[in-house]
C-alpha cells in the first residue's frame, strides 16, 4: 500500500484526504493563499508516471481519481485491478523516491456509469451489487476515497431526469454498504465525495442541491451514520465536457452552500480550462483533470512518428511504427467513440464526422486502447526506432504531459505545498 512510501500517513489519526484538506485549511489561517488539490485520472500508464513525475518536481500531493471503466475487478481498460493498481502506483513512487502523499480514489462510483453495465442493460439490483463489490475491492486494496454518485438511471425515458430522492437514497445504501464492509472487517476510515456535474444527475439547479444535502443529511443520521460525511460534492460549476470556462460566481456561491456542511466543492471536466488560477480564489477543494491528459499523450506520439518518418526516409531505421495508424483504426474499431457523440452526429459512420470532431474522439479515445497488444507492440517498436538513433522517446511523451500537468499545480497553489505537510 501507499503507506510504506507516504510519509503522511504514518502520522495520521484521519483519513489522508481530510488531513490534507485540514493543513490546507490551516495554512490558509496563517496568512497562505487558498489550494486547490489536483487530481489527475489515470488513464494510461504514462499519465500515472507523469502524475507521480509532476508531483515530485511540484514537491506537492496528487490525487487519482479512477473510474470504474478504468480500474475494476475486470481490471478495467488499464488492466489494472485495485490492488494491483495500488501496488503499481507504490512502486513508480519508490523509483523516483517521491514520499509525497497520493490520494487514490474511485471516480464516478455508481450503477451503469460502468460501460459494461450500461451496454448490457443490468438491472438496478445487479448494478448496485457489481458497484458495491468494486468498492469492497477499493477498501481492501487501500483506495482512501471513494466518489459516490448513483445519478444514472438507465431505464428512465430520454427526457426524464432521476429524482433527487432516489440519489439521496442510493448513496445513503452504497455509504452504508461501504462502511458496514469496512467496520466489519476493520479498515481505515476512507473519506467520500458524492454528486455529480451532469445535468442528468439532478444537481444542476441550487434548489435541488439544496435538497440532496439535507435528504442526504437525514438519511444517514437514520443509518446511524452521523459520523459519516462526505468532504467532496461535486458542483456543477460552468465546465463539462466541451466548456472550458469555470464560473466563479457559481462556484463561491456553492463553497458557501456546503461549508455549514464541513464539505467543499469538487469540479470534474476540468481539461483545458482557461481559467483555472480561479479555483482556489472560489474556495474549490479539488479538481478533476482527465481526457487533456490523453491527447497530450496522443500529441507526443504524433510528433515522435514525425521524426521516426524522417528516419525512415534517410534509411536510418527498416521498419515503421506506423503509430498514428493503429491508433485510429483500433479506436473506431473499438466503437467507445459513439458514447461522446453529439445529438446530431448520432446514427452516422465514424468517416461522416466532421474533420475536427474526429480528431477529438481519436485523441480522448486512445485512452481506451493503450493496453491493446498490438497499440503496446507499435508503441515499443517507435520508441526502440528512435533509441537507436539517439531520442530519449518516452522521456519526450512524459515530459509532454508533465508540462501540461504543471499548469494545474502552479494555478492551484500547490507547488511546495507537502512542506508544510
Amino acid at each position: 500500500m501507499i503507506k510504506a512510501i507516504d510519509k503522511t500517513k504514518r502520522k495520521l489519526d484521519m483519513p489522508k484526504t481530510e488531513y490534507v484538506l485540514k493543513r490546507i485549511k490551516e495554512l490558509e489561517a496563517d496568512g497562505h493563499s487558498p489550494r486547490t488539490l489536483f487530481a489527475a485520472c489515470p488513464n494510461s500508464i504514462s499519465v500515472i508516471q507523469a502524475s507521480l513525475r509532476a508531483a515530485k518536481r511540484n514537491n506537492a500531493p496528487i490525487k487519482f481519481a479512477t473510474t470504474l471503466n478504468q480500474v475494476d475487478t475486470d481490471r478495467g481498460y488499464t488492466g489494472f485491478s485495485h490492488s494491483e493498481f495500488v501496488r503499481y502506483v507504490e512502486r513508480e513512487c519508490q523509483k523516483i523516491n517521491f514520499g509525497g502523499p497520493v490520494i487514490i480514489a474511485i471516480d464516478h462510483g455508481g450503477p451503469w456509469l460502468k460501460d459494461k453495465q450500461s451496454t448490457e442493460k443490468w438491472s438496478l439490483n445487479e448494478a448496485m451489487d457489481g458497484v458495491k463489490q468494486s468498492f469492497e475491492e477499493a477498501v481492501k486494496a487501500g483506495f482512501d476515497l471513494i466518489h459516490v454518485d448513483p445519478t444514472v438511471d438507465i431505464f428512465l425515458e430520454p427526457n426524464e431526469t432521476i429524482s433527487i430522492a432516489a440519489v439521496a437514497e442510493r448513496t445513503i445504501e452504497l455509504i452504508k454498504h461501504i462502511e458496514d464492509f469496512r467496520r466489519k472487517n476493520k479498515y481505515p476510515p476512507i473519506s467520500y465525495e458524492v454528486g455529480t456535474e451532469e445535468v442528468h444527475g439532478g444537481l444542476a439547479d441550487e434548489k435541488t442541491f439544496d435538497t440532496f444535502l439535507e435528504l442526504l443529511k437525514s438519511g444517514l443520521k437514520e443509518a446511524n451514520l452521523e459520523d459519516v460525511w462526505p468532504c467532496f460534492i461535486v458542483g456543477k460549476v460552468g465546465t463539462d465536457l466541451h466548456t472550458a470556462t469555470f464560473d466563479p460566481e457559481v462556484a463561491s456561491t456553492l463553497t458557501q452552500k456546503v461549508k455549514p456542511f464541513g464539505s467543499l466543492i469538487k469540479g470534474h471536466y476540468t481539461d483545458g480550462v482557461t481559467n483555472p488560477e480561479a479555483y482556489p480564489l472560489t474556495g474549490m477543494g479539488a479538481a478533476n483533470v482527465g481526457p487533456e491528459f490523453t491527447i497530450s499523450e496522443y500529441e507526443a506520439l504524433i510528433e515522435l512518428e514525425k521524426i521516426e518518418e524522417k528516419l525512415y526516409e534517410e534509411g536510418r531505421i527498416a521498419i515503421k511504427s506506423n503509430m498514428k495508424d493503429l491508433l485510429w483504426s483500433s479506436v473506431i474499431e473499438s466503437g467507445r467513440w459513439m458514447k461522446w457523440l453529439f445529438d446530431d452526429e448520432k446514427g452516422k459512420s465514424f468517416e461522416q464526422i466532421s474533420p475536427e470532431r474526429q480528431e477529438w474522439l481519436i485523441s480522448t479515445g486512445c485512452r481506451y486502447i493503450w493496453q491493446k497488444p498490438e497499440i503496446v507492440i507499435a508503441r515499443y517498436q517507435l520508441y526502440e526506432n528512435l533509441k537507436s538513433n539517439g531520442f530519449e522517446a518516452e522521456e519526450i511523451v512524459l515530459s509532454r504531459i508533465e508540462r501540461d500537468m504543471d499548469n494545474y499545480f502552479h494555478s492551484f497553489n500547490l507547488v511546495g505545498l507537502n512542506k508544510y505537510l
